[in-house]
């Protein structure tokens, strides 16, 4: 389950407005109403183009020469995504900034160039004159210096907000252009009405959504009894599955800082934000473990020969599903707060599309063990998020919704990430040999478990008329001894 990445631009964030309020009577919007936020998102663009941009508060290292050299793939880019970004500005932008540096760089050797002469023996009339001259050429290096200055804030805030190319096989359009890719099992065939998994969560006494709201608001949740075995259950399991496969198991920090989730393509400060802020502080509750495993190897050149690097972690996810409304959002399928087993790699440029292929392999294969009916999904270019190339989402199949749900997601976000968090290797040799130059790596993410959906998808698809639930046989080594879920008493 993929943290949409939040605090998008004025377009994105009309485009989401209008999805959602579609789909709070349907699973996936409409083409109307896709058509219907592209022109709203228009408005808000226009709006948002009279607003100056604040300084960036990091540099990343894009490359803008590159960009320059492929306006095209860019102006097509940011259409298909329905981005407000303006690849032409940051061309424009960058040519700018180049001129007002060499200005700048010209104006200092002429400072360093008169203040070299007055070291030397002059005649008192001339130093006089030197003196001047030597003043006024200060005064201009500092002046071109900081516009120069100010033409790289202007530069790095529109070309921040650029998002990464997507690959060329990815659908074009809205939610409603992905395209299935396979589908794996069958719908379980009851003989009784099946209930949802707020009714079987009520029967049974495993959730307490009114305790939660008094404690700490609406859409705050407890588990209770066999809820809570499930939640540690899946986690152990796929943290252990993922060991399993070559990733490091970690356990993150639940706070990062604000720079962090940005360099990561998320906006922690923007008005419709799914990230919780603490007040007077630069730290920011995360949504996702994939920004704290994004920053272990932050500003660093790894060890090429270390490449892959796989991650995997437990960590605790707080959104605030900002707009989130309607009967997709019931129960425990939208909350602000779970539990989350994420995978991360770090990679070299060619081997990142295989390693997505294989995230992908991994993901099916947990889901697949667990007796779920799911489906593929290759998601268009309106749900990629800035920061990905490409994305595979998983769709459980959930009988009491009556519905598909989205329980995993898989991304090559390729160097996006990279360039913003400064991580390289160094190709031809180890850090630090002084062989090869530093190349920005790629970055992956997947989901391996997402704790409150998987609880819906096997409350519901393993009910039975009694109202009991069988748990998967993977988890039952881990559920102290509970083989089916049962009323209490």
């Amino acid at each position: 389950m993929a943290l949409r990445h939040p605090g998008a631009p004025p377009m994105r964030a009309a485009v989401g407005r209008a999805v959602r309020r579609a789909a709070a009577s349907s699973s996936r919007p409409s083409p109307r109403a896709w058509s219907t936020a592209r022109s709203e998102a228009a408005t808000a663009t226009a709006d948002d183009a009279a607003t100056p941009p604040s300084p960036p508060s990091f540099r990343a290292h894009i490359d803008f020469r590159a960009l320059q050299a492929s306006l095209p793939a860019h102006r097509a880019n940011v259409a298909a995504r329905l981005s407000p970004a303006d690849p032409d500005a940051v061309a424009a932008l960058y040519d700018a900034w180049r001129s007002a540096a060499d200005a700048a760089d010209a104006a200092r050797a002429q400072r360093n160039e008169l203040a070299a002469s007055m070291k030397k023996p002059v005649p008192p009339d001339e130093r006089e004159k030197l003196v001047a001259a030597g003043r006024a050429a200060k005064e201009r290096a500092a002046a071109l210096e900081a516009a120069a200055a100010a033409a790289d804030d202007a530069l790095q805030a529109a070309a921040q907000r650029l998002p990464n190319l997507a690959h060329p096989d990815a659908p074009v359009g809205g939610e409603e252009h992905a395209v299935v890719v396979r589908e794996v099992g069958s719908r379980p065939e009851f003989p009784f009405p099946p209930l949802d998994h707020l009714a079987l969560a009520s029967s049974l006494d495993l959730i307490d959504f009114d305790a939660g709201a008094a404690a700490a608001g609406t859409k705050f949740v407890y588990l209770k009894r066999a809820a809570a075995q499930l939640e540690l259950a899946l986690c152990t399991w796929a943290l252990g599955r993922a060991t399993a496969a070559g990733f490091v198991p970690m356990t993150t920090p639940d706070l990062v800082r604000a720079s962090v989730l940005e360099k990561c393509g998320f906006q922690p400060r923007a008005d419709n934000t799914q990230v919780y802020s603490i007040e007077d502080s630069p730290l920011c509750l995360t949504g996702t473990a994939e920004v704290p495993l994004a920053a272990v190897h932050m500003d660093a050149i790894v060890d090429t020969a270390a490449l892959p690097i796989r991650m995997a972690a437990f960590g605790h996810c707080f959104r605030t599903e900002a707009g989130a409304a309607g009967s997709a959002s019931r129960g425990l399928y939208r909350v602000h707060q779970f539990s989350k087993v994420e995978l991360f790699v770090l990679c070299d440029a060619a081997s990142s599309d295989a390693l997505l292929a294989d995230l992908v392999a991994f993901e099916e294969s947990l889901f697949r063990d667990l007796g779920l009916h799911y489906r593929l999904l290759d998601m268009p270019t309106g749900d990629l998020g800035a920061p990905a190339h490409r994305k595979f989402d998983v769709e459980a199949w959930m009988p009491g919704l009556a519905r598909y749900g989205e329980v995993s997601s898989a991304s090559n976000c390729t160097d996006y990430q990279a360039r913003r968090l400064n991580i390289r290797h160094r190709p031809g040799g180890a850090a630090g040999s002084g062989r090869g130059a530093p190349q920005f790596v790629h970055t992956l993410n997947a989901t391996a478990a997402a704790v409150p959906r998987l609880v819906v998808a096997i409350l519901e698809n393993f009910q039975d008329e009694s109202g009991c639930v069988t748990v998967p046989e993977p988890l039952r080594p881990f559920m102290g001894g509970v083989d089916v879920i049962r009323p209490p008493g």
